[in-house]
């Protein structure tokens, strides 16, 4: 195995057709695949929160199959790196 960078946290958000699709139950079954910690939220707004705690390439990775089962659903999403501060044991849907 390669040297593995350093784990980052990035805060996502989806826009779209994003509610009442799956997206969230579709998200947390897609985490399963990958070493990633964290959580998926609906948000008041009907966009949804994906807080993500894994290596750069491997965020990408699973961002890239969030993207593909919500082909097109996805109208936007803005992705925020965070500071480290809340520390995550696994990837859970929040409500």
């Amino acid at each position: 195995m390669s040297d593995s960078s350093p784990a980052i946290q990035q805060r996502i958000l989806f826009f779209g057709r994003v509610q009442g699709v799956g997206f969230r139950y579709t998200t947390s079954s897609i985490a399963k695949r990958y070493p990633v910690v964290g959580y998926v939220k609906n948000l008041p707004d009907g966009s949804v929160e994906v807080v993500v705690d894994a290596e750069p390439e491997i965020i990408n990775q699973f961002l890239a199959d969030i993207e593909a089962a919500f082909l097109g659903n996805i109208r936007q999403r803005n992705v925020v790196n965070m500071p480290r501060e809340e520390q995550f044991l696994k990837f859970e849907i929040r409500r």
